[in-house]
């Protein structure tokens, strides 16, 4: 099994968000222990994997995604970065389709490399924290919003910027709370920046710490700032010491999500799945 580590929404090595992929030549996935053996292996917020459909059906690839400890039901970054691999190392051009838990989700490739995903919009609803959440993360919530059953996170917005780039959570007890966890965001404190609104992200429940830069976040950060800045197309920054840029497109129940991806590293598994 080839396997290539892809870092997603940027354009250089080592920023972004690393994400592992495995295209596999066969017609089914392995087993579901086998592929969460190589995730945790992995050690990467998401491992993708991919296989071929036949031709004449409504997506191209079948795709699934792994933590290092569960599967997830949507990941942005891993998406972006498989279509990356397909285009760069298989012949896939021009559109794909992936067969994915979240329904078909599409992807496109432009001639500079940029990989734009066509994502169902997340429903936020008004929500409350769990109770002990935002002493947690260490911040006094302006609001609340659940995200939906794929994306399944908490979106907290705050004060400022600062806030944000200064959170210290205890990932300990965010950790015992239901859901994937939760998106802490708030408007860019420089009107001058490339940036419309900042963002990280805390899946500790699910294995992964602080999530550099998440696509299926931006599912809802698109229609929540869209909604307050009166605009269709917005950049979000996500990150704390790892960063990325995701630019965002609300199109109704559909938003696009356009970056970029560098392969840094191609190697091969040893032993079978």
């Amino acid at each position: 099994m080839e396997i290539r580590i892809v870092d997603a929404f940027t354009e250089r090595p080592f920023a972004g968000n690393p994400a592992a992929v495995a295209v596999l030549d066969a017609a089914s996935f392995p087993e579901d222990g086998a592929l969460q053996r190589v995730a945790t292996e992995m050690n990467l917020s998401e491992t993708a994997f991919a296989h071929p459909l036949p031709g004449g059906g409504e997506a191209d690839w079948a795709l699934r995604w792994f933590t290092p400890a569960a599967e997830v039901r949507m990941c942005g970054h891993a998406t972006l970065a498989t279509a990356h691999v397909l285009h760069t190392a298989h012949p896939a051009t021009g559109d794909m389709r992936f067969a994915t838990l979240s329904g078909v989700l599409g992807a496109s490739v432009a001639e500079d490399g940029c990989v734009t995903l066509d994502f169902p919009t997340a429903p936020l609803t008004a929500a409350e924290l769990p109770r002990g959440a935002a002493a947690a993360l260490g911040v006094e919530p302006l609001s609340v919003h659940g995200t939906g059953p794929d994306v399944g996170d908490f979106l907290v917005e705050v004060a400022d910027e600062s806030t944000v780039r200064t959170l210290d959570p205890d990932l300990a007890v965010l950790g015992r709370f239901g859901g994937r966890g939760f998106i802490v965001t708030a408007p860019a404190g420089d009107p001058h920046a490339e940036h419309d609104f900042v963002s990280r992200c805390f899946f500790p429940a699910v294995g992964v710490a602080e999530d550099p830069v998440t696509g299926s976040a931006h599912t809802a950060l698109a229609p929540f700032w869209s909604a307050r800045l009166g605009r269709e197309r917005l950049t979000g920054r996500q990150g704390g010491r790892r960063t990325g840029l995701v630019r965002t497109t609300l199109r109704g129940d559909r938003t696009l999500l356009a970056g970029h991806a560098v392969t840094v590293l191609e190697g091969r598994l040893r032993v079978g799945v």
